[in-house]
């Protein structure tokens, strides 16, 4: 079985015959080729371009993270599935107003449907939330009037606002406590996690876009520039509070994360390389989770849950059947 190999320690990524060695301090690890689907590389790790035409022979995207934890960038492997006709479809909904606009609005209704499934899902375990709930209940309802992406961005920031604002309450712990948004630097604990979540989470969504036809260039609720991905930001919209949110809660709830976890350096709030370890084996995990898929009822998996959404997508953009963003049902 597939798996995503996360390198912490310094060393050296090199080709081994048919086999990834890893060269660190502690000896070498050898990976069989067919057992991986990923690399996210947090250490300081030297490669080669021998190694890289390996990967890209295998067709194994490597996601890099600077030394905070943040999201730098990716070696993406050459296209396997890229069609130039779904690529001509993707930018035939983006350059149309009236489509991107569509596509757009479905993906801050998806996010937006998630943010309220868990604060609902606090608010039964007894967390007073029935204001915040209410007054995102209502700025969603102006998501179908908007007629620009600027208005929508602007409703998803506020509704992202209100939600946060309602962390303090779910933890009920003043080591925890959210303030406001902050990412480079976080100036808190709470905002470090949630960088780092989101960070795992965009690689994750980028290698699975890749197991598509869809190119990742191409995004509809974020700008499609000189930046080079754009759908995996849209696409982790979605399951940000589903993956990120939620096991932050329950590490922090669980005290698999405290306080003495972080470090401040260069004006933030970092977490350890220890607990970056514990909060990606515990990622990990919650990727595998199988649940109930609402529409066909059969067990699958929360990273394969991201590919049924590409799936949708792609359908969508085809002319199939309209795009309909997962929305958790617990």
């Amino acid at each position: 079985m597939e798996r995503t190999i996360h390198i912490f320690s310094s060393g050296v990524l090199r080709r081994h015959g048919d086999t990834i060695a890893f060269e660190g301090k502690d000896g070498t690890r050898y990976l069989p080729v067919e057992a991986v689907a990923e690399i996210m590389v947090h250490g300081e790790v030297d490669l080669n371009k021998r190694f890289l035409e390996f990967l890209s022979e295998k067709e194994i995207p490597l996601h890099y993270f600077n030394h905070f934890g943040n999201y730098m960038g990716t070696f993406y492997p050459h296209e396997h599935y890229n069609s130039g006709f779904m690529i001509l479809k993707q930018a035939e909904y983006y350059l149309d107003p009236e489509k991107r606009l569509q596509l757009a609005r479905r993906f801050v209704s998806g996010a937006s449907r998630n943010l309220l499934r868990v604060l609902r899902y606090y608010r039964s375990r007894g967390k007073d939330l029935d204001a915040r709930i209410g007054s995102m209940e209502d700025l969603t309802a102006k998501l179908e009037t908007c007629a620009t992406i600027p208005e929508l961005m602007a409703i998803e920031g506020n509704l992202r606002e209100m939600y946060y604002n309602a962390f303090d309450t779910i933890l009920d712990h003043p080591a925890w406590t959210f303030d406001r948004r902050s990412r480079r630097p976080p100036e808190n604990s709470l905002n470090s996690l949630i960088s780092f979540g989101n960070s795992l989470l965009y690689a994750t969504s980028l290698s699975e876009i890749y197991k598509t036809h869809l190119d990742p260039r191409i995004g509809y609720l974020h700008t499609t520039n000189w930046r080079r991905f754009s759908l995996n930001l849209d696409i982790s919209e979605i399951f940000k509070p589903v993956l990120v949110d939620r096991l932050i809660f329950t590490m922090v709830g669980k005290g698999m994360i405290r306080p003495s976890d972080f470090h401040r350096e260069s004006g933030g709030l970092f977490l350890t390389e220890a607990a970056r370890r514990r909060f990606v084996e515990e990622y990990e995990n919650r990727l595998r989770t199988v649940i109930r898929h609402r529409r066909n009822g059969r067990l699958v998996s929360y990273r394969r849950l991201i590919r049924l959404d590409l799936y949708r997508l792609e359908k969508h953009l085809i002319g199939e059947e309209p795009y309909d963003p997962f929305v958790a049902a617990w």
